[in-house]
């Protein structure tokens, strides 16, 4: 069991009205994770993910009156709209959005094909959109709530081998900062969350491409509890718009889209960090 005692600011949500979060990408990772946080927290969790068995395998001992467990096509509109609602005549609202869940299939262009374009684009990009609308209208009827995205810092710089996830995390970036400013006079927190690589199944998934090799390029991958923090600690607590995970990469990722010429340079010595540390992962 996990259990946050460091979070003070949030051990009273339960003794008020309880809370609702409503997070995407359930059954594993990231989404995973929080999942599980926030049910132990003391939150309503409607978890979702398009892989239900291992969801449903992984909150097995969750109590029913606490959750809703749900399977979601996040490309769907009508399946958001579906599982919105039973959200909605459940626990009568939704406090929080995470649009956690993602996916990745890095190669340079030459190797990627049509249809790697429309995975990208439907679940990264649309996916996140959908929720985000569809969950809002519900948030506007109570005039409050916060909305958690999920980007990258390859959605802060672009970054070669992973294109079409560099771009649809722009988009996720792009999507989340340009609604903050009406959101917020409707009462509606939003903030964007871009982490560097984290330890989990998508880390896994990039090891044998060497196009990712500029993923790898960090000092160590974080971890799903540095995810948290950065959740708990500066999007619920302190509303940040834009959280870079960790700040000091997140400085090198803004340096490198400010001045591409810089960029270009970095992604060349970097590129070679990441395969010397890809190798070594690859090697355990």
């Amino acid at each position: 069991m996990i259990i946050l005692t460091d979070y003070r600011p949030f051990t009273n949500f339960h003794t008020m009205n309880k809370r609702t979060v409503f997070i995407t990408g359930s059954a594993n990772g990231i989404g995973k994770h929080l999942s599980e946080v926030f049910y132990n927290q003391g939150f309503n969790v409607v978890a979702t993910d398009f892989l239900i068995e291992k969801l449903q395998i992984e909150t097995q001992s969750w109590k029913t009156e606490n959750c809703l467990i749900e399977k979601l096509d996040v490309r769907s509109i009508e399946n958001w709209q579906e599982v919105v609602q039973k959200a909605i005549q459940k626990f009568g609202k939704i406090d929080i959005l995470l649009n956690v869940a993602g996916v990745i299939t890095p190669g340079f262009v030459e190797d990627f094909n049509l249809k790697d374009i429309d995975y990208h684009i439907d679940i990264n990009v649309k996916g996140v959109m959908y929720g985000t609308k569809i969950v809002a209208d519900e948030m506007f009827k109570h005039k409050a709530g916060q909305i958690i995205n999920f980007a990258s810092l390859a959605g802060v710089a672009p970054i070669h081998g992973i294109a079409l996830y560099s771009a649809s995390k722009y988009a996720v970036r792009g999507f989340s900062l340009a609604i903050t400013p009406e959101m917020k006079a409707k009462g509606i927190a939003v903030s964007v969350i871009c982490p560097d690589l984290v330890n989990t199944n998508m880390l896994t998934l990039q090891l044998d491409y060497k196009s990712a090799a500029l993923t790898f390029s960090g000092n160590k991958p974080l971890t799903v509890n540095d995810i948290e923090k950065a959740v708990f600690e500066k999007a619920l607590l302190k509303k940040k718009a834009e959280i870079l995970v960790p700040p000091s990469r997140g400085f090198t990722a803004k340096i490198g889209n400010f001045f591409p010429t810089i960029g270009f340079w970095l992604t060349e010595n970097l590129t070679k960090k990441g395969l010397k540390n890809q190798a070594g992962y690859t090697s355990k």
